[in-house]
């Protein structure tokens, strides 16, 4: 695990009280593990949006990054962490979608190393250039299909998907280590317009694959191939 480096405190609605504010919205939304709570205070917000929307970066809501995509909201990234956690340290996380590289950055700080795949070529740039100040030394991007994983880096103690698939990816559960868990937005009804989406919990024991059912939620669709 690392730490975020350099003075990021921001002012007025990027300031430090600000996230300090976000924590303690987190905190009354039911996210209880310290780690998870002190990685999310450390992760500036704000850097991971467009400057013209920066100021909303501490609501607790999900923003544009173009391309069709969106920084998921705090509470979510939280919820998907703390249910991965659940008594047991991170490790080693394969992280699909980076998006913007704001929840690749808050997996950095508690995790022993992150690998974070983007399809979209632009975007894993612009994850890139985002995370480049903050030098987590642990954490490494690549751009490729987030269906077929990363085996060349597998197996993984922890695999955080961060866009809804139909059903979950084959090569995903095969790099899944021993006694790992991956959270992933699974779709109901299949890829019917306006269909729910719930996170789903998956355990890997001796013995197979144990599924738990969490909170709804609203991710973009998890697609094939990488542009």
């Amino acid at each position: 695990m690392t730490g975020v480096r350099g003075d990021f405190s921001g002012i007025g609605m990027t300031s430090e009280r600000t996230r300090a504010r976000m924590v303690d919205r987190l905190r009354k939304q039911g996210i209880a593990d310290e780690q998870v709570l002190a990685a999310m205070a450390a992760v500036p917000r704000h850097l991971f949006v467009d400057d013209a929307i920066a100021h909303r970066a501490y609501e607790d809501t999900s923003l544009p990054i173009n391309f069709g995509q969106t920084i998921s909201q705090p509470y979510v990234v939280a919820k998907m962490i703390e249910a991965l956690m659940r008594g047991k340290p991170l490790g080693r996380v394969l992280e699909i979608g980076t998006g913007c590289g704001y929840q690749a950055a808050v997996l950095a700080q508690i995790a022993q190393e992150v690998f974070s795949v983007e399809r979209i070529g632009e975007l894993h740039e612009r994850a890139r250039a985002n995370l480049r100040p903050l030098r987590l030394r642990n954490l490494r991007l690549v751009h490729g299909d987030g269906h077929l994983g990363l085996e060349q880096a597998a197996p993984y103690d922890s695999i955080v998907v961060a866009a809804a698939a139909t059903q979950t990816p084959q090569a995903l559960l095969q790099q899944l280590a021993p006694g790992g868990r991956m959270i992933l937005p699974l779709r109901d009804g299949g890829g019917a317009a306006g269909a729910t989406q719930r996170l789903v919990l998956i355990e890997r024991g001796a013995h197979g694959y144990r599924e738990t059912p969490l909170d709804a939620v609203r991710f973009v669709p998890l697609q094939n191939g990488k542009v």
